[in-house]
């Protein structure tokens, strides 16, 4: 997903969100696709700040992709649809043997050249640094002193033994207005027929106390208070239960059972007349309803209702509103660019969220959604099993905020989509 925001203090910025797992399983296709939607959005927008945070980097199997990571990173870096971005930091998690500390996250920012006076701050100097080059971290970065990252505890989660979840944060200073970036990735739903059996569900319950910790640490008291972006997969679902009763209402339910254990592994939603047509199978990992056009219809949005996961975070969280469809779970045949899988039901994963104080700044009148826009990326191309989701905007000029940088100047606090 991407998102575009009004800029900050007059630059122009595009804010993406992108969980890139498929690229790595068939780079050929896949990645290809990808690289070009990307540099078209880019194209569009022209952004003078541009933030790319990724999730599942390098795929399921990081050690037998490392080539391939490699190679996604310097095409980045060094194409011709990013020429003009002279200046670049780039923050990969390679630290695959770390289970304590793996994340999978990686995180891209991007610099055009007419931008002047970029700072970045420095977490454990408390100080703001000025932002020259091109330069790329990766492997260990608990002890890269330009960020935060923090991989949520097992008992977060506990039944899943091997988690990457988990969220890494930065801070700039971009024409004297000062703003925090976060890259999240939220646990998901294990099984579709434990997320159907309570409303809300439990997986819900568990992104909820992650997400509190996050934006805890953002505030907390060790630094300046600024306005901040979260964006990532945050793995939000449709409140499963409410969904299939309204998919299915006036269904029988055939429950099928391990014959062993006596465990439910299967639920068949038949119509009660119609020759007793079936609707849906659910299973752990399978969410097959028989007309996917529900999820496409008008983008989605009459599902949206379902969508409330965000609303316990009302008064913290801010989102521009959604027109687009679900951007998960696509199919990954790459010629199947508007399929869903039948997997899981398709919901909003990949959002761009942002605080009261950000959206103050990019949103003063209802005249300012005009020039910021909150999109999917590629809708038509399959770009993996996530849509890339962005939010950008045009140039505009914020109240400052404080913000200390080199040699003594005040700058401002921001942030935008």
């Amino acid at each position: 997903m991407a998102g575009r925001a009004a800029g900050a203090g007059g630059a122009g910025i595009l804010l993406v969100t992108a969980n890139v797992g498929s690229l790595f399983d068939d780079p050929e296709n896949l990645q290809k696709n990808w690289l070009r939607e990307f540099y078209q959005v880019v194209h569009t927008h022209k952004p003078h700040f541009m933030a790319l945070h990724c999730q599942e980097f390098g795929g399921k199997n990081y050690e037998a992709s490392m080539s391939h990571v490699d190679k996604f990173v310097k095409e980045l870096l060094s194409s011709d649809a990013m020429k003009e971005y002279n200046r670049a930091r780039v923050y990969l998690d390679e630290n695959y043997k770390s289970q304590e500390h793996f994340t999978a996250l990686g995180s891209f920012y991007f610099l055009h050249e007419s931008l002047k006076n970029i700072y970045q701050f420095d977490f454990k100097a408390k100080k703001y640094k000025k932002v020259t080059g091109k330069e790329i971290y990766s492997d260990t970065l608990e002890s890269t002193p330009m960020l935060e990252k923090e991989k949520f505890p097992q008992e977060y989660f506990p039944e899943c033994k091997w988690s990457r979840k988990g969220f890494l944060r930065t801070r700039w200073c971009v024409s004297d207005c000062a703003f925090d970036l976060v890259n999240i990735h939220l646990f998901h739903d294990a099984s579709n027929l434990i997320a159907w059996e309570t409303s809300p569900s439990v997986y819900s319950g568990i992104r909820h106390k992650a997400l509190a910790y996050v934006l805890d640490r953002i505030i907390d008291q060790r630094f300046e208070k600024v306005s901040y972006f979260v964006f990532g997969d945050f793995n939000f679902r449709l409140d499963s239960r409410s969904v299939v009763e309204t998919l299915c209402t006036k269904a029988t339910i055939q429950t099928i059972r391990a014959a062993d254990t006596n465990e439910v592994v299967k639920l068949i939603f038949r119509e009660s007349d119609n020759d007793r047509k079936v609707m849906l199978q659910l299973e752990k990992k399978l969410f097959d309803y028989f007309n996917q056009e529900v999820f496409r219809d008008n983008n989605g949005t009459a599902l949206l209702e379902f969508d409330k996961e965000l609303s316990v975070f009302k008064d913290k969280l801010y989102e521009l509103d959604i027109s687009f469809p679900p951007s998960y779970p696509y199919s990954e045949d790459s010629s199947q660019g508007k399929q869903y899988m039948n997997t899981r039901c398709p919901a909003w994963c990949d959002r761009i969220l942002m605080s009261p104080s950000a959206k103050e700044l990019i949103l003063r009148s209802e005249n300012d959604e005009k020039i910021v826009t909150y999109d999917n990326i590629g809708p038509s191309v399959c770009m993996g099993d996530h849509k890339e989701e962005d939010a950008s905007g045009m140039r505009r000029s914020f109240g400052r905020l404080p913000c200390s940088l080199p040699g003594g100047g005040r700058g401002g606090g921001r942030a935008v989509y």
